[in-house]
């Protein structure tokens, strides 16, 4: 995991949430997913002079192999702003898996020709 800041200081305590969050995405991948997955996390202040409304963010860039997964989420506090990020890039995986497997079970469609 990459894990950039922009207009605050990254402290241990934060470092360690992060960790704990993204890392919970683990759960939903194959262990040979697991090995190919890379995530850069980016947290901060869109600006210095904010000091009110949506003043966080927290940015999530998953890729495994080579599918994408990309979760943006603002809000007032960092963690809850990260809270909301990892839900997303979760929402987005459950989702592939399931395109997926509806994929594999669809059944084929035959030409059915008529007999002269």
């Amino acid at each position: 995991m990459i894990l950039h800041t922009k207009n605050i200081g990254l402290t241990p305590s934060i470092r360690t949430f992060v960790e704990k969050k993204v890392g919970s995405v683990s759960k939903f991948l194959k262990p040979a997913e697991n090995s190919l997955a890379e995530a850069r996390v980016e947290i901060g202040k869109p600006s210095r002079h904010h000091k009110s409304g949506f003043v966080f963010y927290a940015e999530i860039n998953l890729k495994i192999g080579s599918r994408f997964f990309r979760a943006v989420a603002e809000h007032l506090d960092l963690h809850t702003a990260i809270d909301f990020a990892r839900d997303e890039i979760e929402r987005q995986i459950k989702e592939q898996k399931e395109k997926s497997r509806e994929a594999r079970r669809k059944p084929k469609s035959y030409k059915v020709e008529s007999g002269k």
